[in-house]
């Protein structure tokens, strides 16, 4: 035990309960404290690092919620076997091995409806050549394309690589072992799955038709919490977008507050309602993400950040330790997108073409007496009786949809799908009857 007990104590720079959580992560990570080590009672360590009992309790409860170690009656507290690695949820979602013949469980972009890039590529001729390795990141005439569009004056913008990893590099620059962040509940499972994997705590936050609960975020934000993520417009899986109203009174709430706001505008350039942000109201506490994967093609894997001064910074100085920017080969097809007009307006069509069939199919499912809320973007949030049998009984019609489970964070009654109606071009009625029925379908009813 001595030699568990220095191996935390050489690691140990504040005698916190996050200190000391830190540095037995830092022992775990050093390959000091392998799994299955048995690591001694509360009491003793908190004699022997000259902390309370109650700040080692609390470093334990840290560790514990990371999944870092394990508490288990008579065996004490053990370090725990790695996780697996990996999206999760984000696998529970989307990992399917069923061939249907019409997948709607996907949530990508129907590639009939994105744009032409030949007018993009006729620009090309080379990859081009930046002066130095530390060129600004962005393209100037995209940033000033992107600033024209963004929905408040941000302080700076970049350029990442897809909506992901822009919240990847947010999160990495941002958050720390142990801190408490604030998600929407029904939630994308691939943030989730990254958040949970830096370690803090992740507590959801009900949503209605006008974004997230104002009652349930004051709630939340009683205690310090690092940030808050949401999703403004066209929301994945409800289809949800924040009205101007509800943003500005979910700014009067983190206003005065540590709390940084992290949107992410996944639908981007297809979603049928305006561009929103907090950043309107919050510029020094807002990251706001937009990508381009649904609206010009999920391959170009370009998205714009803006971010505070601080926080950017930081940002860029870790991006440098990796690969530096951006293709500029890439956002030079991108600026191209966003500035020729035959583009636009293709894109433009690709926004009313979703919106339609969005309509169409909420049409044809309330009038089988389904109601679905949310009224933008590409996804359906179906309610249903039961998550298995409906997911079961659209299988055996060659229909895929997603599994609501892994989107939510917080226990509620029935269940849901997400479905990606934006894929659906014909047969309205017919797919409403499949899913009328799948929605009502119990485990014990035939399928």
């Amino acid at each position: 035990m001595r030699s568990i007990l220095s191996a935390i104590e050489e690691r140990l720079d504040e005698s916190t309960a996050r200190g000391l959580a830190n540095a037995v992560s830092r022992a775990i990570r050093d390959g000091v404290l392998v799994p299955d080590t048995k690591l001694p009672p509360i009491r003793q360590v908190a004699v022997e690092l000259s902390l309370s009992p109650t700040t080692v309790s609390a470093g334990w409860t840290l560790l514990a919620r990371s999944g870092a170690i394990v508490t288990d009656g008579r065996r004490g507290t053990t370090v725990a076997d790695p996780a697996p690695p990996g999206a999760v949820r984000y696998r529970k979602a989307l990992g399917r091995q069923t061939v249907f013949s019409l997948d709607l469980s996907t949530g990508v972009p129907d590639a009939a409806l994105l744009p032409n890039l030949a007018g993009a590529f006729a620009d090309l001729t080379t990859a081009g050549t930046p002066l130095t390795y530390l060129d600004d990141p962005v393209l100037p005439g995209l940033a000033e394309a992107l600033r024209d569009q963004w929905p408040y004056r941000p302080q700076q913008l970049t350029i990442v690589d897809g909506a992901m990893d822009a919240l990847d590099q947010v999160t990495r620059s941002l958050l720390r072992f142990g801190d408490r962040v604030l998600v929407e509940h029904p939630c994308f499972p691939a943030l989730v799955d990254l958040v949970e994997s830096t370690g803090v705590e992740v507590v959801g936050i009900p949503m209605d038709a006008e974004g997230l609960s104002p009652d349930r975020l004051a709630e939340a934000l009683r205690l310090p919490a690092a940030a808050v993520f949401l999703q403004p417009r066209a929301h994945n899986p409800t289809g949800v977008s924040m009205t101007r109203e509800r943003a500005e009174v979910l700014a009067e709430l983190v206003a005065g507050t540590d709390t940084i706001v992290i949107e992410d505008d996944s639908a981007g350039a297809i979603a049928s309602t305006p561009a929103i942000s907090l950043g309107e109201w919050l510029p020094e506490q807002t990251v706001h993400i937009r990508s381009f994967s649904k609206s010009h093609g999920p391959d170009l894997r370009l998205a714009a950040l803006s971010a505070p001064d601080q926080l950017m910074q930081r940002l860029l100085a870790r991006r440098q330790l990796g690969q530096g920017w951006s293709s500029r080969v890439l956002q030079r097809i991108l600026l191209s997108l966003l500035t020729d007009p035959g583009s636009i307006a293709e894109v433009d069509r690709a926004r009313e073409t979703y919106a339609q069939r969005r309509h169409a199919l909420s049409v044809a499912l309330r009038a089988r007496g389904v109601e679905v809320n949310g009224a933008d973007g590409i996804n359906l949030w179906l309610p249903v009786e039961d998550e298995t049998a409906a997911i079961v009984r659209l299988a055996s019609r060659g229909i895929g949809a997603a599994p609501g489970a892994p989107f939510t964070l917080l226990p509620e009654p029935g269940g849901h799908l997400r479905v990606t109606c934006g894929l659906v071009d014909a047969g309205f009625e017919e797919l409403a009857e499949e899913l009328a029925v799948a929605a009502t379908t119990g485990s014990w009813q035939g399928l």
